[in-house]
């Protein structure tokens, strides 16, 4: 079986876009602000880890973090992970799905053998109740178990970051992490939530055109995924992504980002210094 993944254009070095955004009118980056502080908290969180953006809802998020750490050592360790397993999509699966499902994540490094060794290994998503986190989790703790990996290596490996929608703390504030059932598997430091302006949280999760359909299951061994899309919805997405990342590499973006990463209190390590003083160059 071969993996099957969804076509992405290279926005990094977008020559072969050609003049498929010519006549393509798109807004302001209104939301570059607060994406560039929800960006440096991520980074501020991760552990010094490799990365993976799950499914479409961060993909300005990873298209942000891809311009900014471009010319860094950093680039290589951002990973679009395309998939959706929100709600039942990761439930009941067949046999043929999960072996496909398998094949996709292993293409991704996201195999037991793998997850046990490096750096740690960090899911990044937008979260309303944590069903996708929740649901992916389960894939990969059914997976160890199969190939009887080493779950308790694994375990203080993965990390979960959530990207949640902002408003007022109390201490009755419903926090996904306390209802997601496997939280309780895995050390306290390896969920983190990051909260964002919930109108733009909205925007990204809603309402935001994107580059690729929801690769959801019934399309994991369907083969026009890997095929681009051209409709008028998609250039637009796609116009949005590279002005976005434009502006992630330029000086003014990436030495914002390095400000906002000396207010993370894992500034202290060694690694989140030398990423700080990368951006600054």
């Amino acid at each position: 079986m071969e993996a099957n993944r969804p076509f992405r254009w290279d926005l990094i070095r977008p020559d072969n876009l050609g003049s498929l955004l010519d006549d393509v009118q798109i807004w302001e980056l209104f939301f570059l602000d607060d994406l560039i502080r929800c960006a440096a908290r991520v980074l501020g969180q991760c552990g010094n880890g490799e990365l993976y953006f799950v499914g479409r809802s961060v993909d300005s998020l990873f298209d942000l973090l891809s311009g900014a750490l471009a010319d860094t050592e950093w680039s290589s360790r951002l990973h679009p992970l395309p998939l959706s397993l929100f709600g039942s999509d990761g439930q009941a699966l067949t046999g043929g799905e999960l072996r496909q499902l398998r094949t996709n994540l292993a293409a991704d490094g996201l195999a037991p053998a793998e997850l046990m060794r490096g750096r740690p290994t960090v899911f990044v998503d937008l979260v309303h109740e944590g069903s996708t986190f929740e649901n992916l989790y389960a894939v990969l703790r059914r997976w160890a178990d199969d190939e009887r990996a080493q779950w308790d290596v694994i375990r203080r490996q993965v990390r979960f970051v959530g990207i949640t929608a902002r408003k007022k703390t109390s201490p009755n504030t419903w926090r996904w992490q306390q209802h997601a059932g496997f939280a309780a598997e895995l050390p306290a430091s390896a969920i983190r939530n990051v909260s964002l302006d919930a109108r733009i949280w909205s925007y990204f999760g809603d309402y935001q055109y994107k580059t690729a359909a929801s690769f959801r299951r019934t399309r994991w061994t369907d083969p026009e995924v890997a095929d681009p899309r051209r409709d008028e919805k998609t250039r637009m997405a796609l116009a949005e992504a590279v002005k976005l990342v434009a502006a992630a590499r330029t000086p003014k973006v990436r030495r914002r980002l390095a400000e906002l990463l000396v207010r993370e209190p894992a500034v202290s390590a060694r690694w989140l210094r030398d990423l700080q003083v990368s951006l600054r160059r």
